[in-house]
């Protein structure tokens, strides 16, 4: 990755049709994802002037156009800019990334053949790298001896489903999914430990955990430092707090420090009607393209973020807010592209942080 998670590189020699395809998937592909556009080593270029591959490419539905040369570089965004720099949150705002040039760069690429087949000579002497598909001009069968994908350029609808699958695959297989119960609160309003209430015939804390372990690969316990002695005995792997004080958020950018490529499911430990099919629905269904996938309560119509997966490309956002000192989980996913699941039943999300509302144990 050098610019974004899902980032797709088209390459060929000049005239072989790259602006015309990249708009036309943009076209394609803008009902259901936002893209964003990067054209790399650009001469004299001009910005946003009818005609012109920004103003193309903006017409085509791109969110975020970026073109540069070597001596200076233009962007135009719908994005607003925060504490980082504007490229970078104008691309991780994007679903995806389409690269006009790099064929230089360890990016997954699409190349386009000319007409006269120049470029597959730097196929074939090892200079083309990460090449993942042939967009080509004539006869697909021409190219069996390159054992890939190959596609004529007028099919849009089979490279558009193409780079979907390409991405999701390489987000599967790269990205681990992980589980985290946050047990970290002071259970001051239930005037006990909430993490070692027993609600079922195991505590909260190893009940939660067991969930997440029939969908994560690893599962951790995140609690503040004064709390790992009382939790280590029940031994599932504990994180630490290295960001204090700040609620749920420190004790998911904890996680990260620990293993920051992972997608990170959490759950609080007070959810005692969190069951095995809401954890199901939320791991199979999570979108990897977006920042999280989170649950929006059919009762209190809100989102929940205590029980969500967060994925990757949420930790720069998260730092970035927690710098500003936006410590709120719920604020960032209001104002973040998530993808949102409808529970079985209201009843799963439902909390209980206190003394009155354990007594009541409401009914599913």
């Amino acid at each position: 990755m050098l610019f974004h998670p899902f980032e797709i590189a088209f390459c060929g020699y000049s005239g072989s049709g790259k602006t015309t395809l990249v708009a036309a998937l943009v076209r394609s592909l803008t009902e259901k994802y936002t893209i964003a556009y990067y054209k790399h080593g650009c001469h004299r270029f001009d910005i946003d002037r009818e005609g012109k591959d920004s103003w193309i490419l903006r017409q085509a539905g791109a969110g975020t156009v970026m073109i540069d040369d070597p001596e200076k570089q233009a962007i135009i965004t719908d994005h607003r800019s925060g504490t980082g720099r504007l490229e970078h949150q104008a691309f991780i705002d994007s679903d995806l990334l389409f690269v006009e040039g790099l064929k230089e760069l360890p990016v997954q690429k699409l190349i386009l053949v000319d007409s006269d087949h120049r470029i597959l000579e730097l196929i074939r002497n090892g200079t083309l790298k990460s090449v993942a598909a042939l967009i080509v001009p004539d006869d697909p069968g021409y190219y069996a001896e390159f054992g890939m994908p190959v596609y004529r350029r007028d099919s849009i609808h089979e490279i558009a489903g193409f780079i979907e699958t390409l991405l999701l695959e390489r987000s599967s297989k790269d990205v681990p999914l992980f589980g985290l119960v946050l047990a970290g609160g002071r259970s001051s309003r239930m005037g006990s430990d909430k993490a070692l209430i027993e609600y079922h015939t195991a505590n909260q804390l190893e009940h939660t955990a067991a969930l997440l372990q029939k969908r994560c690969s690893n599962v951790f316990v995140s609690c503040r430092r004064e709390q790992a002695d009382t939790y280590a005995p029940f031994g599932i792997p504990l994180i630490t707090d290295r960001y204090l004080e700040i609620g749920p958020m420190g004790g998911l950018l904890s996680a990260w420090q620990t293993n920051p490529g992972a997608a990170w499911v959490i759950a609080a430990c007070d959810m005692p009607f969190l069951d095995a099919e809401t954890v199901r629905q939320l791991c199979e269904h999570r979108n990897r393209l977006r920042f999280a996938t989170v649950f929006r309560n059919p009762e209190s119509k809100g989102i929940e973020p205590l029980f969500a997966c967060y994925e990757p490309k949420s930790r720069t956002r998260l730092f970035e807010r927690h710098l500003e000192g936006n410590n709120s989980l719920a604020s960032f996913l209001k104002e973040s592209r998530i993808e949102e699941l409808t529970p079985p039943g209201g009843f799963v999300l439902q909390n209980i942080n206190d003394a009155e509302g354990r007594q009541a144990q409401p009914t599913r």
